[in-house]
């Protein structure tokens, strides 16, 4: 069994499970799974692993919330009560997602239903993919040259003059496997430390943040602001309704803002003096990451906002190489934040999944996100990406 656990998810999850019990209850949504490295050699041909993904898929759905997980989830501040006896009553139900082979060797995830009995599917689904594929492929696992690589890592880490670089854990959906993902978090809490003072920030998997005393991680994700498209009052306005019905729920707790739904440019002219002052910071995901971090600390003082009460979170695709560079350019100039996902578990010598689910409707609607990364967006729908292009002002290469 897979999943083991409905902690074994990321937090923003839970964070916007909780909007949506809140604000949006009767949203109903749809999902879709792409393997971007699909048809490369063989990768990423999942066809033959439909039954045991189905399989994994029942066990998920038969697990409920534990009293000890509820109790941890309940201590958190910023989750409340109400939320917590909905999911004492919660479970996923099978009936919601469909995965088919395809005649291409890929295969076909779609989950569709209510946004509040389907938002919690993604993370282990994708996991359980993940595992499912390399179990398969890769019996005997390379874990040695795994240990090299990681043991690499942190040495790079711990060189003079990066002891205020933090780095967390954002692996949990493109993980090689359950048991590697919990021996790289062992490996860095004992390395870097887990304290206030130490290299190790945490990791987005509440699972393991409670089971090893990390810090849980996470705010909101690109779902959530894309299903804003269809639950706002206009789409031009939907960017700035989701960070105002978000700021409702959390009256300025977690306040990192995702700023590539529609691109910067878009996501500057919506984060107004008002957000730049009410939220702590920004992610980025998309796009060059030099560029955008300039952009977020010009837009700061232009807002009379001091950059350095700031914090600036990188979490595309990062290397420990590139994150020490991006360290280097930003240090002392804004707080930093550093997510590193597949680097982190799923660097064994093998070529990962570059897997993803991602709302494609709400409300019976079309919703996307317009990123600075092309190749990240996904709706099949050219007509809407068009209409969001220009009610935007979005130039046509995204």
């Amino acid at each position: 069994m897979i999943i083991a656990s409905l902690l074994d998810t990321d937090l923003y999850k839970f964070t916007m499970m909780q909007v949506v019990l809140h604000q949006f209850p009767g949203a109903q949504v749809e999902y879709r799974f792409k393997c971007r490295n699909a048809g490369a050699a063989g990768i990423g041909d999942l066809a033959p692993y439909v039954r045991e993904i189905r399989q994994e898929i029942r066990l998920l759905c038969s697990l409920q919330f534990q009293d000890a997980e509820l109790a941890y989830l309940r201590a958190m501040r910023f989750i409340k009560s109400d939320f917590i006896d909905f999911l004492g009553l919660f479970r996923l139900n099978e009936k919601y997602v469909s995965v088919k082979a395809l005649p291409s060797g890929e295969i076909e995830v779609v989950i569709e239903g209510p946004w509040l009995h389907t938002i919690l599917f993604e993370i282990p689904v994708l996991a359980i993919i993940n595992e499912v594929y390399f179990r398969n492929t890769q019996k005997l696992a390379d874990v040695t040259e795994g240990r090299k690589r990681l043991d690499t890592k942190i040495g790079q880490l711990q060189a003079n003059g990066l002891a205020e670089l933090k780095i967390a854990d954002y692996g949990t959906r493109r993980r090689f496997g359950k048991a590697w993902h919990e021996e790289v978090l062992r490996a860095l809490s004992a390395r870097l430390g887990t304290g206030v003072t130490s290299q190790f920030a945490g990791t987005s998997n509440v699972l393991f943040a409670m089971k090893l005393g990390l810090t849980p991680l996470g705010t909101m994700a690109h779902e959530y602001l894309q299903a804003c498209q269809a639950l706002g009052p206009r789409l031009r306005d939907s960017q700035v309704f989701g960070f105002e019905s978000w700021a409702k729920e959390y009256r300025g707790d977690l306040g990192i803002a995702l700023s590539d739904v529609y691109g910067m440019s878009a996501f500057l002219r919506d984060f107004d003096m008002y957000f730049c002052k009410l939220f702590d910071g920004a992610r980025h995901d998309s796009g060059d990451p030099f560029e955008w971090g300039e952009r977020m600390l010009a837009h700061y003082a232009k807002n009379r906002v001091d950059p350095k009460t700031k914090t600036l979170i990188f979490s595309d695709g990062l290397t420990v190489p590139r994150t020490i560079e991006l360290y280097s350019q930003f240090k002392g100039r804004c707080q930093l934040a550093f997510g590193i996902g597949t680097n982190l578990t799923n660097d064994l010598g093998y070529e990962p999944l570059q897997i993803v689910i991602k709302m494609v409707r709400c409300n019976g609607q079309p919703v996307a996100k317009l990123s600075d990364t092309p190749s990240k967006n996904m709706c099949d729908d050219e007509k809407y990406l068009a209409y969001l292009r220009q009610v935007f002002d979005i130039a046509s290469s995204g």
